[in-house]
């Protein structure tokens, strides 16, 4: 069990973007280190006591963030600039990552691109979730996923050159706080 505390934060806002619901936090070091890989890793435990499962985020860095939606930091009873305590462990079964629409509706459409989707692990999904997803605009997405329907369909089982940390594509980076 990995146990620390870390501050809550309100990601800062961009402009046109809508009211921000959720916050994030950091991991330390120590408890970053102490998890089995530098990219997504799915954990469960307790945040100030309350329950919770979560896929963490690379940072960009070589650690973590966590996103705390709404229901995390309403049910444990926390706000941004909270000092809260967490207690985590990896996940022992990876869960089913949530497939976007878009996605969804493309493999729906290509026999043989889904029955590969099929047979990948849940890991494997979500890596092509992350890369599908972590493109900024919405041509850089549907052009992924076509790519993506078109290797898969192929036998390809992982996205090519995935940078599963961020170090290197910072579109896995830790959001940059509020400071208001």
């Amino acid at each position: 069990m990995i146990r620390f505390t870390a501050t809550l934060f309100r990601p800062r806002a961009t402009a046109g973007s809508k009211a921000v619901t959720w916050f994030f936090l950091s991991l330390p070091k120590s408890a970053s280190d102490k998890l089995p890989a530098r990219g997504l890793v799915s954990v469960e435990g307790t945040f100030n006591g309350y329950a919770f499962q979560a896929t963490l985020q690379p940072d960009g860095q070589g650690g973590h963030w966590l996103k705390v939606p709404r229901k995390l930091h309403e049910g444990a009873g926390a706000t941004v600039g909270d000092v809260v305590t967490l207690k985590m462990a990896p996940m022992s079964v990876e869960p089913e990552p949530t497939v976007p629409t878009d996605l969804r509706k493309a493999l729906a459409g290509d026999p043989k691109a889904k029955a590969v989707w099929k047979d990948i692990t849940p890991l494997a999904r979500r890596d092509w979730i992350q890369w599908i997803t972590s493109g900024k605009r919405a041509e850089t997405r549907r052009v992924r996923i076509d790519k993506a329907c078109g290797m898969l369909a192929n036998g390809k089982r992982r996205p090519c050159c995935f940078d599963r940390s961020g170090m290197y594509d910072k579109s896995l980076s830790r959001p940059e706080a509020d400071e208001g």
